[in-house]
């Protein structure tokens, strides 16, 4: 295929997305990083913050894959095309090097096209169906996505259901000890040590969760690179750092204000919100990370090792 990545059409797309306020904006056929390069650019010309999706379903993308992830925020296996373009039997090997590569390059990875075929008119998935999602979720992907089968099927109800089953199925053979596996990415940023280490300790030590204090988000997608079996709960002021931060996996947003507070009121504070919502309980004990200077984006540099007392309150630990 030789068409352009953006055409006029697209353009003229990704001006409608900034308009609209979009939370993602997916680009189709990528060759290069260029093309993402391009659409980031247009779209911030138009206003637009949208995180930029590199759809991989060209030949011509696969031997400079670790360009156009680096340019992207989200990656998407999408298998139709591409396995047009390489060949079903090459398919699963390369889909497993999309995801890999993603997490390691701290992208979010979507795997999407025919997850579910048969429900577009078929009420359940077929077994086979079922191994494929669930191979998806275990080899690491965030998110697994329908098309036909929600869009024109007959069953979308039916075939949504059936693939958050699966999915959450899949997660469950997860154990947060054995299964603890690292993303394997040069630890240049504090955020990203920081991330490392809680889920490190996390893997040893009996917690509930981890708890991380992020403006942008950008603590948890490096939590969320880790696979490991411990909830993530991403607290953030703002609703479109929320929004994105439900595609990544094991990551749960919560809304959360800490404005005029320091950082030992903000941790008190998060737990207790936390612990009046029912995802923590009294006994549970959890890692918080966050910054010293609250509010500050990018600022992460803090991890603490905390217990829930009473009515939420956080005690300190004298042993474990």
């Amino acid at each position: 295929m030789s068409v352009a990545a953006l055409s006029d059409k697209d353009k003229h797309d990704i001006r409608l997305a900034a308009g609209i306020g979009a939370d993602f904006l997916a680009v189709s056929f990528v060759r290069s990083a260029e093309d993402m390069h391009l659409a980031r650019r247009l779209l911030r010309e138009a206003g637009g913050g949208a995180a930029l999706v590199a759809k991989i379903e060209r030949a011509d993308a696969i031997p400079v894959l670790g360009e156009i992830i680096a340019a992207s925020d989200v990656v998407m296996v999408a298998r139709g095309d591409l396995g047009v373009e390489i060949g079903y039997a090459e398919l699963p090997g390369l889909q497993k090097k999309i995801i890999r590569e993603a997490v390691r390059g701290n992208r979010a990875v979507i795997t999407a096209t025919q997850m579910l075929q048969s429900m577009v008119h078929a009420p359940i998935p077929t077994r086979a169906e079922v191994l494929d999602v669930a191979n998806a979720v275990i080899d690491g992907t965030d998110a697994v996505m329908l098309s036909e089968e929600s869009a024109a099927g007959e069953h979308p109800d039916k075939a949504v259901a059936a693939l958050r089953d699966i999915c959450l199925a899949a997660e469950h053979q997860f154990e947060s000890k054995s299964d603890f596996t690292t993303a394997g990415p040069q630890l240049d940023r504090t955020d990203q040590a920081i991330a490392l280490a809680a889920m490190v300790l996390a893997g040893e030590v009996d917690v509930r969760g981890i708890v991380a204090l992020t403006e942008s988000g950008a603590t948890a997608q490096w939590l969320s690179r880790y696979r490991s079996a411990i909830p993530i709960y991403a607290l953030s002021p703002f609703p479109e750092a929320r929004r994105r931060m439900l595609l990544l996996r094991d990551v749960q947003p919560v809304a959360f204000s800490h404005e005029g507070q320091n950082s030992a009121a903000t941790a008190r504070a998060a737990v207790q919100q936390l612990f009046a919502q029912g995802l923590l309980a009294e006994g549970d004990r959890v890692i918080l990370t966050h910054g010293d200077r609250v509010g500050l984006g990018g600022g992460t540099n803090t991890l603490k090792l905390l217990a829930v007392g009473t009515g939420g309150m956080v005690e300190s630990l004298r042993d474990l």
